[in-house]
């Protein structure tokens, strides 16, 4: 595969965020949304009611600066749910966007040769362009149902190759690893010296087994990332984190005393109450979803001389085509037009596709889906 040339620019050059671009007025204004990539939000009343938090639990809190690498008690927590049990290999941070980026900021060099996922969430990509890495792409075949080809990585992989950026369950497919795939993917970045970069935003969103175990666990130098944005319906609490080996997060606290210096202590308290009760918040979202998975699983079969759909095997989006359409922009205006919010595959690199999300509620989902169809069959 040919090697894309590096491009070492300034950070404000760094390639549009297009899925952002087009949620950007669109998500708080279109009534129906089946286009998001989590699961239904939380009030903080609800969070409150499952948690057993008090109102004086609240009122206590000081706002005052958290530690660099956040509260000692929210890494804890964060070291058993997800690591080795280690709290000093735990940073926390702005959702797991910023853990991305300060993770990039602190091992991508000029030159470095860089594996990464197409189609892929943007940070995946143009956080280690914008640096100046070489990018080696890994592309996952639609042809396959998007299912990762451990032999196309094996081609990629080489002395020169400084990480390997991947999110599995994958953003916008679904796809991930079978668990004997994953010890092999795990084995080929072994034999590299070279860093394995893990977004685990959906590692709890899976249907057919268990999650796979963070990789932190198998590899020194893997490095994880996770947020409460996804699986935990929280997006607007922006706490993400990321495990590392010390030293690395050490050069990343170097880096975010630039940009955003700690998190908030609001912020962490309720990660912490949300954390140690992890399975409770994660397991009536998931029902949800699974519920959602099935509807649309049967949706795709009823209109299948239209819609070619791989069914997710985790995550809560889904990135159907529109079968003989060759860009579904129309498709996704005429939407708009009717109140449904989608994600055009072009934000993806797949201007034949659109992005769904099933994580939502079940009639705000299914809505989405009866208008997709009536559009696709020009009843409107």
């Amino acid at each position: 595969m040919t090697v894309e040339s590096a491009d070492h620019r300034a950070i404000g050059q760094i390639s549009p965020a297009l899925l952002e671009d087009w949620l950007r007025e669109r998500y708080f204004t279109l009534p129906v949304d089946i286009s998001s990539s989590g699961v239904e939000n939380y009030s903080l009343g609800r969070l409150r009611e499952l948690l057993g938090i008090p109102q004086d639990a609240l009122d206590e809190i000081a706002f005052r600066d958290s530690p660099s690498v956040g509260s000692r008690e929210l890494r804890e927590v964060i070291a058993r749910r997800f690591g080795d049990g280690r709290p000093d290999s735990v940073m926390v941070t702005h959702g797991s966007t910023e853990a991305l980026f300060l993770a990039l900021a602190a091992i991508v060099r000029p030159g470095d040769e860089i594996v990464v996922l197409h189609p892929v969430y943007h940070s995946l990509h143009s956080i280690a362009e914008v640096l100046g890495a070489r990018l080696r792409v890994w592309r996952l075949d639609p042809a396959d149902g998007f299912a990762p080809d451990l032999d196309r990585l094996r081609d990629l992989l080489s002395d020169r190759t400084r990480a390997v950026l991947v999110n599995f369950p994958h953003n916008p497919t679904g796809a991930t690893l079978p668990p004997a795939s994953y010890a092999e993917f795990l084995r080929l970045i072994a034999m590299r010296e070279c860093y394995l970069l893990w977004d685990g935003a959906f590692s709890e969103l899976v249907y057919d087994g268990d999650p796979l175990p963070d990789p932190r666990v198998f590899l020194d130098r893997a490095i994880s990332v996770g947020t409460l944005s996804k699986a935990y319906g929280l997006p607007g609490l922006r706490v993400g984190w990321c495990l590392a080996p010390p030293d690395l997060l050490a050069t990343m606290v170097k880096v975010r005393d630039y940009v955003s210096i700690s998190t908030s202590p609001l912020a962490e308290f309720l990660a912490t109450a949300v954390l140690t009760n992890g399975d409770k918040i994660v397991a009536e979202r998931l029902g949800q979803a699974r519920l959602n998975r099935e509807i649309l699983r049967g949706w795709a079969a009823g209109t299948q001389d239209a819609i070619d759909l791989a069914v997710p095997l985790g995550g809560v989006c889904a990135f159907p085509a529109v079968r003989g359409v060759t860009d579904v922009h129309e498709i996704c205006d005429a939407l708009e037009s009717l109140g449904v919010l989608v994600v055009p595959g072009v934000c993806f690199g797949h201007p034949d596709r659109m992005r769904i999300g099933f994580g939502g509620p079940t009639e705000v989902m299914s809505a989405g889906l009866r208008a997709i169809t009536q559009v696709i069959r020009g009843q409107v």
